[in-house]
């Protein structure tokens, strides 16, 4: 015998769905009412299959109102696959914004999948990327998911994929791989072997090891940190080839993330763009104009920018972004400070103009001059252990390798291969230990520690500017550049903040997870601060527990600040403001090159145009023109010229044409915000699948009253005790505890804590068990799939009718099978009823008892709706089939390719509808 799709079997005691894979010999099966994970095939051949019915609702078992909204919310978060054209949002636990939509809806337009998304700090690229992925997974037009990204961020991705979607993921690293492989069969790949691999580009851009990817990779990758990848620097170049081999798998998709895609210059970022498509390496510079349209177009369907200001103007619903209040704090250098200052500035000029040696040995003398004033500015500590170091570099090979480090390193242009290559001080001059320079170098590391405390006139600015703050209600970060200054302000401000104020330092010298743990531990204490490196300037978000940053060090690069700044200013930042605070010595010569030249003028585009545009490429060289400057003829023949354009003329020709990539920017952003996507119709398409899935609040609501009902304990608190010692074992099972344990319904859970979303085990488990002991009709189950409501809410006899459509839908790719369900009702008797309309059913499952009745007078008119259920067989087939048509519908309108194919081509109503509920209301004391 062979069965449809869709169709319901008996076998092996229970009732089972057929899935799209089956074959006449080999059914693919689920439970009626379970999960993918229960999942099987049966051999026909072997095992007995046969023809089920689903049964009606037992009159003997009813229930009250409390336990037909228990059924309900149970059958809601039970669906993973929804009729919806977003087939993913039923098994992921966060909720998108209306514009995050708006990438998955491109994605959903293409084939294959090839997308750049460039949106500002904190809007939210991980979700935007990850749901692109999870809904091509769920459709089955991929298999498996990779995910490059810096190795530094590989963790927060493992964590955002499974807590947020549902995906849990294998991270691909040197400390990993060796285990990973143990696991894996002769001759297969750790890309092949597991469904979810998060890998780092660095590890994976290596010749020895790009072969076994390439040939392994699934057809589904995310890149993060994508302008990392373009033609620009050898370690740069790397990682553009790997990813050059694997675009040219014309099958294969492609999702490129990173809110800095245009680094000022053309070509990298033309370079980009090729592996979107190969024609767009050759796309004209000046996109604007009827001349480029046809570009634009070709681009606009697989780029997507957009700032703050985008998102908030052209979406209805309100998204949280806070309003940020940038300000400047000036401080003086204590005079023995600015003599240190000097001193080290006579040394260094004497080491730079130093013309003996190799070129190498010059150069990395340049380099640690360079280094050497950078940490003095940044604290004594700092200074002191600086001036007491050897050069970090001086085991470098080669003058390019030595060039190459120091710009990276001491221009903050670093792509930190490590979470370490963010703070680590660097050393002093290579050659102190052999030459009377180092002398001179312990007198002035002498001088530097007895400035720490009230002589470091930083450190009293910090302090007092950090009073203010909290006194305001406010929870800052101090990002510092280096270790040694984060340690010394940490334990200093200890000092003076007194007991009241929690203070904690991170540092790259943590481990990732005692950075995540000492970050939560904060919020704990309603008087915190934060002293840490720019180790957490990428990698964690940080919005719940801060909403001020401050820049006790200054970056040598905006895009640093920026990203400093992105971990506190984004998306469901609690607070309404964010301050941003920088720091500098007005004095000091230092801080005035870095602040006046980059930093000022990158606030000033900031400010005007509302976009953040990167420093053209040649920036570090104006600033090595500019200290050198400093170095070679003394801060007082500088600083009259500095700013003036005539003897700088890198700095004017910098200040050109930064302006130039800014009015670039602007009209790129005005083209690629996507604004031409109708917020209506991404709207609509969330609000029926939240209506379909649930709200949290539903879901936190259901979760307490499912567990308080079957007699286990549960907390009313952010973060509570979950104990189910004394519920039913068939609960205890399902979501596998044994004793009791923390939980909350709040994202980000502290570690060790359960996160009860609507993909979590703990809430799958409680739903399956909920919805299958109603279905068995156990006594002890809490929800009914019967009962009858005397209320006021209504004026005539009321029947409500919880149903399960399920539906085949056919596109041009493959087959899948879907559910949906819904609640309807009518007045008066199945043989003549007066339907209701769709808004007005829903409430009334929700409606107040009002009386009781008396248990024959119940079971009388259940029976009496139940025994002339066969009158309703015609509407509700008719009903199904409007259903179908709207779900086609929708696939459609969500579904239509640039090109104008269609890909959803049929929806079959599969099977006659499932009554799960059928309540009645009875009017009670009076009308509605």
């Amino acid at each position: 015998m062979s069965f449809s799709v869709g169709s319901l079997v008996l076998a092996r005691g229970r009732e089972w769905v057929v899935l799209p894979e089956s074959s006449d010999k080999i059914l693919r099966l689920k439970p009626l009412g379970g999960t993918d994970i229960e999942i099987a095939s049966i051999l026909t051949q072997i095992e007995k299959v046969e023809p089920a019915e689903f049964e009606p609702p037992d009159p003997a078992k009813a229930g009250d109102a409390r336990s037909a909204r228990l059924l309900r919310d149970a059958v809601r978060l039970g669906f993973r696959s929804s009729a919806g054209p977003f087939r993913s949002l039923g098994s992921i636990a966060v909720e998108p914004r209306p514009y995050q939509l708006v990438p998955l809806l491109m994605a959903l337009r293409q084939n294959p999948v090839r997308l750049l998304i460039a949106d500002d700090v904190g809007i939210g690229k991980t979700v935007e990327s990850a749901l692109v992925a999870k809904e091509l997974l769920a459709r089955g037009e991929a298999e498996q998911l990779c995910v490059l990204c810096p190795p530094h961020l590989a963790e927060q991705w493992q964590v955002e994929l499974v807590t947020k979607f549902n995906m849990e993921a294998v991270l691909v690293l040197p400390s990993t791989v060796a285990r990973l492989e143990s696991q894996c069969t002769p001759g297969e790949s750790v890309f092949e072997r597991f469904p979810v691999t998060i890998v780092s580009l660095d590890y994976i851009k290596q010749e020895r090891r790009r072969d076994d990817f390439l040939r392994g990779c699934p057809n589904l990758i995310i890149v993060d940190e994508a302008h990392t990848c373009t033609q620009s620097g050898q370690s740069s170049q790397l990682r553009y080839q790997l990813l050059k081999q694997l675009s040219a798998k014309p099958d294969r998709n492609i999702i490129l993330v990173t809110a800095t895609p245009h680094s000022g210059n053309e070509q990298s970022f033309r370079s980009l763009l090729s592996l979107l498509r190969p024609e767009f390496a050759d796309l004209p510079e000046e996109l604007s104009g009827d001349q480029n349209r046809t570009h634009r177009e070709k681009l606009a369907t697989h780029f997507v920018q957009r700032r703050r200001g985008d998102v908030s103007k052209h979406f209805i619903e309100d998204t949280p972004f806070p309003a940020r209040l940038d300000s400047e704090v000036q401080y003086k250098l204590h005079p023995e400070f600015r003599e240190l200052l000097d001193k080290a500035l006579v040394y260094a000029k004497g080491v730079i103009t130093d013309s003996s040696g190799t070129k190498f040995q010059q150069r990395i003398r340049w380099w640690s001059a360079l280094a050497m004033l950078r940490s003095i500015s940044s604290s004594p500590a700092a200074a002191a252990a600086t001036l007491r170091a050897r050069a970090a570099t001086a085991d470098e090979e080669t003058l390019p390798d030595i060039e190459d480090l120091g710009r990276k390193s001491l221009m903050d242009l670093n792509e930190a291969e490590t979470a370490e290559g963010f703070d680590v001080s660097p050393g002093a001059d290579s050659e102190a230990a052999e030459t009377p320079g180092k002398r001179t170098l312990n007198e002035l590391a002498k001088l530097a520690d007895k400035l720490r405390g009230e002589k470091d006139h930083k450190l009293q600015t910090l302090s007092k500017l950090l009073k203010e703050l909290l006194k305001e209600g406010k929870s800052p970060i101090v990002f510092c550049k280096y270790i040694a200054t984060a340690e010394y302000l940490a334990e200093e401000l200890r000092k003076t903040m007194g007991r009241s104020t929690e203070i904690a330092c991170v540092t790259g010298q943590l481990p990732h997870d005692e950075r995540e743990e000492r970050v939560l531990a904060l919020a704990n204490f309603e008087s915190r601060v934060l002293v840490c490196t720019d180790c957490l300037s990428e990698g964690i978000n940080l919005q719940e527990v801060f909403d001020t940053v401050i820049h006790a060090d200054l970056a040598w690069s905006p895009t640093r600040h920026e990203q400093r700044e992105g971990r506190v200013d984004r998306f469901n930042q609690k607070s309404k403001t964010v301050k941003v605070v920088t720091l500098y010595g007005e004095n000091n010569p230092v801080d005035g090159i870095v602040f006046q030249i980059l930093l000022r003028k990158h606030k000033t585009i900031y400010s005007s145009l509302g976009i953040s545009v990167p420093v053209p490429v040649n920036s570090e060289k104006v600033l090595e023109a500019i200290f050198e400057a400093l170095l070679m003829r003394g801060e007082k023949d500088l600083q009259p010229s500095l700013f003036s354009g005539v003897e700088f003329e890198e700095q004017k020709a910098l200040n050109v044409q930064w302006d130039r990539a800014a009015e670039r920017e602007k009209r790129n952003r005005a083209i690629f915000a996507q604004n031409a996507i109708k917020v209506e119709e991404v709207a609509a398409e969330l609000e029926e699948v939240r209506q379909a899935l649930g709200s949290p609040l539903e879901l936190e609501r259901f979760v307490r009253e499912s567990i308080k009902l079957s007699g286990g304990k549960i907390e009313d608190r952010p973060v509570f005790e979950l104990d189910l010692a004394e519920a039913p074992r068939a609960l205890r099972d399902a979501v596998d505890i044994a004793k009791p344990v923390k939980a909350t319904f709040q994202m980000p859970a502290p570690r060790g804590t359960h996160l009860l979303s609507r993909t979590s085990r703990l809430v799958e488990g409680i739903s399956t068990y909920v919805l299958d002991s109603a279905l068995s009709g156990e006594e002890s189950a809490i929800a009914r799939r019967c009962g009858v409501t005397a209320t006021n809410a209504v004026s005539e006899m009321t029947t409500l009718l919880v149903l399960r459509f399920r539906f085949q839908i056919i596109s041009s790719k493959h087959e899948m099978l879907a559910e949906d369900a819904v609640i309807i009702g009518f007045k008066g008797m199945p043989s003549e009823p007066t339907w209701l309309k769709p808004e007005e059913a829903e409430p009334l499952l929700a409606a107040p008892s009002t009386g009781n009745l008396a248990p024959e007078m119940v079971r009388h008119l259940l029976t009496q709706v139940i025994n002339d259920k066969d009158a309703l067989r015609k509407p509700l087939r008719e009903l199904a089939e409007m259903r179908a048509e709207k779900v086609l519908a929708s696939h459609r309108r969500v579904r239509k390719a640039f090109d104008g194919t269609i890909v959803a081509r049929e929806v079959k109503v599969q099977g006659e509808p499932d009554i799960l509920g059928l309540y009645i209301l009875m009017p009670f004391g009076g009308s509605r």
